[in-house]
């Protein structure tokens, strides 16, 4: 050790004995920590690697904490997953209207139920002895309205899920129709101009633009074009989707021009988005009704008889006063 610490005293004396050597190792060390301070500073301002640190770190827990949920959650499934094939199709067919397409997805929603099935009974037992007055026969009921409310928050939640989703879904859909009308116009084929679309329509309508990817690797990995544009309205449960994948599997079959049928159809369907909003338009009269009914009406009646009334009422008790 001390004849590291004489080695490492004799170099540093023979560099200082060379101030020329001395300066520019000094500069040399200087700019490398400066180029990483540089680095670290512009890597935490950029918006890019902050978003890229965060996706990276989402894809790194979400594997964790979901195959913990779902597997916690699966013992409850068996305790309220149907038997019937139709009953569970049903309910993966909402799921996957929501997003969630995963194998395990039916399994932990139903455990999901079973837990909000059983656990609002047990709080209420658990929160008993704070309640002393509440008698036995209260404590059930009360047990079990918790339980049946509780047992269709699962079910609400699905079906907002799904409203969210086809929303956002429908909403892109007319952008999606006229970059593919652009791309196919342009001269790309179906999977470039689809790949283009979804590439598109990443930051604006990220639901749509997962969707339409999807539908590129699907043709990518070897499944038919027509079955891929098929599981594209399955997975969306989409009219207007759905309409679409038809006058293309239609147009793929008899080999006739992508481009005319994709314009024709566009220009259909603005047509039908701006009769939607025209019939949109003409209810507002009706809907008006009901809110003028009860809020301005009577505020109205209030301003304009109200003091009417009052005199009358005034008049007629004077009268009632003064009768002999």
């Amino acid at each position: 050790m001390s004849s590291t610490l004489a080695r490492l005293g004799a170099e540093f004396a023979h560099l200082a004995s060379n101030p020329a050597l001395f300066v520019l190792l000094a500069a040399a060390a200087v700019f490398v920590f400066s180029l990483g301070v540089f680095a670290v500073v512009t890597s935490a301002a950029d918006p890019r690697w902050r978003r890229l640190g965060k996706v990276a770190r989402e894809q790194a827990a979400r594997p964790r904490f979901g195959a913990r949920l779902v597997a916690r959650l699966h013992p409850f499934a068996t305790l309220v997953l149907p038997k019937r094939a139709r009953e569970r199709s049903k309910v993966e067919q909402r799921l996957t209207y929501a997003g969630y397409r995963s194998a395990t997805a039916l399994r932990t929603f139903y455990g999901a139920k079973a837990l909000f099935l059983t656990a609002p009974p047990l709080a209420v037992l658990l929160a008993w002895p704070l309640f002393p007055n509440v008698t036995p026969d209260q404590l059930i009921f009360y047990a079990l309205a918790a339980s049946v409310a509780a047992s269709v928050l699962p079910s609400m939640w699905l079906d907002r899920r799904v409203l969210k989703r086809q929303r956002a879904l429908r909403a892109g859909f007319p952008d999606a129709l006229d970059l593919l009308v652009v791309c196919v116009e342009a001269g790309l084929g179906l999977a470039p101009a689809l790949q283009r679309v979804a590439d598109e329509l990443t930051v604006s309508h990220p639901e749509l633009g997962a969707e339409i990817a999807l539908v590129n690797a699907e043709m990518r990995a070897g499944v038919e074009r027509a079955q891929a544009l098929r599981n594209l309205a399955e997975r969306t449960g989409l009219a207007d989707i759905r309409g679409l994948v038809t006058l293309m599997v239609q147009t793929l079959r008899f080999g006739t021009s992508i481009a005319d049928a994709l314009r024709i159809y566009a220009e259909e369907f603005r047509d039908k988005r701006v009769q939607a909003a025209e019939e949109q338009a003409a209810k507002i009269g009706t809907k008006m009704i009901f809110p003028l009914a009860l809020c301005l009406f009577p505020s109205f009646f209030l301003v304009a008889v109200g003091p009417a009334v009052v005199r009358l009422v005034s008049v007629f008790s004077d009268l009632m006063h003064h009768h002999p």
